[in-house]
């Protein structure tokens, strides 16, 4: 294997958190394996996450990157955590968390948080919430790269004869909407899935494969509205600007449309993904009383909920949802993108992926301005590496 290979990479010297945006191409390092649980995997493709949107601007994760860079004494972090690639090399002891033996040539995709095991929270079975968790390609070194190394445990093997490679590439976000719709039972319910990027519009097609009888998407990005449309939602609706004094409010016209689309009653689950505090007010406002919100958007610093009180007193249920069950989230990933009789992986692949046209960026030619005006234009893009 070569000594190097083509990255794309933060370097906290050369770019600076403060000074720059976007990523870099450059040859760096290739890494080799150091332990023997470990694995050495061929990116094939590799998905641009709206985590990666936020280290792109600048946004979001400065605190982490910057703080493992510092604890590894580096100044390089190779971005990105969603991936399809093949396994080269293998250590001595690299078994899967579920005991699969890896071997050269498998094909494979991996959870991103990449757990402890000894917390509190690994040894009770809430591994996806593991107080010492490293997010690969955030604290540790990602797969916007040719080749990187991971432990086995963390690996999820991927039968391409059922699911295609660029669709196989973004099982890691599609399984944070499958986490967020398992948060309460779908069946025969009202959801509503307040914003619609690209987890909202897993959730559209999940939430259906869940068996809920009506999905409504909130949505003030005409073309993110439109995709929702397209992928099946009963409607789609947009709510209107907080004024500037309460840019934390709630749209009352919003709500009104909800009652009647409703029969006066409300959504019995809202799924708020957008991490705007207005969007959050919504989404508590259109529940029903006794119902579900469902949180996923993230949102830095302090956030306001409007009449608070309710919240207790119509009985709603808040649940705040991270990553991944690991491995159980995967497990219905599977067989929802496997099952080619629902539509998922069709709609994924035409519908939010454009089909490949436009979405598709080979790394060869990848260059930095072309790139952010393909993330600009579409909710997902996937880097070509040896696809």
């Amino acid at each position: 294997m070569a000594t190097t290979m083509t990255a794309l990479t933060f370097d906290r010297e050369r770019d600076g958190w403060e000074r720059s945006t976007g990523l870099v191409k450059e040859q760096v390092a290739a890494p080799t394996l150091s332990a023997p649980d470990e694995v050495l995997i061929r990116v094939k493709y590799a998905g641009f996450c709206g985590s990666d949107r936020g280290i792109w601007w600048r946004k979001a994760f400065g605190d982490m990157i910057l703080g493992s860079l510092a604890e590894e004494q580096k100044t390089r972090r190779i971005v990105g955590h969603e991936l399809l690639g093949e396994v080269v090399e293998v250590g001595s002891r690299a078994v899967g968390q579920d005991g699969t033996q890896y071997r050269p040539g498998d094909v494979v995709s991996t959870e991103s948080h990449i757990i402890c095991g000894t917390c509190y929270q690994c040894l009770a079975g809430d591994v996806h919430v593991c107080a010492k968790d490293k997010i690969i390609g955030i604290s540790l070194d990602g797969c916007f790269a040719e080749y990187l190394k991971l432990p086995a445990k963390s690996l999820w093997k991927t039968d391409l004869s059922k699911i295609r490679p660029e669709v196989a590439a973004v099982q890691e976000p599609f399984g944070n909407a499958v986490h967020a719709c398992q948060a309460t039972d779908l069946r025969g319910k009202s959801v509503a899935i307040v914003g619609c990027g690209t987890i909202g519009l897993f959730a559209i097609l999940i939430a259906r494969g869940m068996g809920a009888r009506q999905v409504i998407g909130i949505e003030v990005d005409p073309h993110h509205a439109d995709l929702a449309r397209k992928l099946g939602c009963d409607a789609v609706l947009t709510p209107g600007t907080a004024s500037p004094d309460r840019p934390y409010a709630s749209d009352p016209a919003l709500r009104q449309q909800i009652r009647d689309l409703t029969g006066g009653v409300g959504v019995d689950v809202a799924m708020e993904m957008a991490g705007f505090n207005s969007s959050l007010n919504n989404a508590i406002k259109i529940t029903r009383r006794g119902g579900h919100v469902v949180l996923f958007g993230v949102k830095n610093g302090d956030g306001i909920i409007e009449d608070l009180h309710r919240v207790v007193m119509d009985g709603l249920q808040l649940h705040g949802i991270v990553g991944r069950q690991i491995f159980a989230t995967w497990e219905i990933t599977k067989r929802l993108l496997e099952d080619r009789s629902n539509g998922i992986q069709d709609a994924v692949f035409n519908t939010i992926l454009n089909g490949g046209i436009g979405t598709m960026v080979d790394i060869r030619d990848w260059e930095k301005d072309a790139f952010e005006a393909v993330i600009r234009q579409h909710p997902k893009a996937i880097i070509r590496f040896a696809g």
